[in-house]
């Protein structure tokens, strides 16, 4: 299925349906009043969050998403069926937002999370106007239209660690060694084109998500290459698992590290800011003086310590698998105390 993480698309309610004019015809009933019955709401429109969808394609092929309008009222004080809600599925993590206003309306970032759109409510009928002095009222009332919006839906992926760097930094291969995730892998740059998920278990029925983003280049956030349009997904990442490889080119390791760093940077300050782990890949393809040299330039540049990494071999995958998982219980623990303070009772 064809990837896609935003859309914008026309949005209307159910229009309530039109309240009853009509008058009881039994026999030995004279005058025997109004009996014509309300008008039914019109249909709801529902935007829900599920694991059973991971694109925005379906709405990208139809822009124009409308509920059932209400049916009119009847005679004999019949209410009119209310028009049928439409439920609109959209993946886990779908924010939406008004293209006019430019409001964001709701962010779908848990299984089952909703937004509705109410319909508009049905008009009266006649039986709700007779009075002492109006006995044949002939009035009713139309029901109130639906609302009608234009929608930008966008699609943030929710995972608890980014996996960035360059195009061939070995972010994929990383991925399948680690989860049961199948990105595809090859020897040229821009093999992954959309994010890949994968679920890392770490024993004890305990497991994070990660996330493999199309390799950002230098100018991404100005829109250079492909990871520009996914830098977005990583923005509700806990933190990120910088790839650097140790191979050399027309720029050093070093160059890479600080290529992404400013991408991110210009991106937000708020995302550089975000706890990293650096690792330096594809440590099988140099010797141990070089593997060294570029791996305390790397740390120097960096402030942190670097791991190092060999995939295909399995070397190094463990102890990374363990950073990131201690990365994501302290980023949890602290939004946990964080939360915990905002709920005590201030004065």
């Amino acid at each position: 299925m064809q990837f896609l993480d935003e859309c914008v698309i026309h949005v209307a309610s159910g229009d309530g349906g039109a309240g009853h004019v009509s008058f009881r015809r039994e026999k030995y009933v004279p005058r025997g009043g109004p009996d014509g019955g309300d008008g039914g709401n019109g249909g709801a429109v529902i935007f829900r969050a599920t694991k059973r969808r991971n694109t925005l394609v379906d709405y990208h092929r139809r822009p124009h998403v409308r509920a059932e309008h209400g049916h009119r009222g009847s005679k004999r004080q019949m209410y009119g069926a209310c028009g049928a809600d439409l439920v609109c599925e959209v993946p886990i993590g779908t924010l939406i937002q008004d293209v006019d206003t430019e409001e964001r309306i709701a962010d779908l970032d848990v299984e089952g999370a909703e937004w509705r759109m109410e319909g508009g409510k049905g008009g009266l009928g006649n039986m709700h106007f007779a009075s002492s002095t109006n006995r044949t009222p002939r009035r009713s009332t139309p029901g109130t239209p639906g609302l009608e919006r234009t929608l930008r839906l966008e699609l943030k992926l929710l995972a608890d660690v980014g996996l960035l760097g360059f195009p061939n930094a070995g972010k994929s291969t990383l991925l399948r060694t680690v989860s049961a995730a199948r990105p595809r892998v090859a020897d040229y740059p821009f093999t992954t084109l959309v994010p890949q998920l994968g679920v890392v278990e770490t024993g004890e029925g305990r497991a994070f998500v990660m996330a493999d983003i199309p390799g950002l280049i230098e100018g991404a956030a100005d829109g250079a290459g492909l990871g520009h349009r996914f830098l977005k997904h990583i923005e509700r990442c806990a933190g990120f698992v910088h790839l650097v490889s140790v191979e050399e080119h027309e720029d050093t390791p070093v160059d890479r590290y600080d290529a992404i760093r400013t991408e991110l940077t210009r991106y937000g300050e708020a995302l550089a800011a975000r706890p990293q782990i650096v690792v330096l890949t594809k440590v099988d393809l140099a010797d141990d003086d070089t593997i060294q040299h570029w791996r305390k330039a790397l740390q120097a540049r960096a402030g942190t310590r670097v791991l190092t990494l060999a995939a295909l071999r399995g070397e190094g995958v463990s102890t990374l698998v363990g950073a990131a998982r201690q990365l994501v219980d302290a980023v949890q623990a602290q939004a946990a105390e964080s939360a915990e303070h905002a709920e005590e009772p201030t004065g």
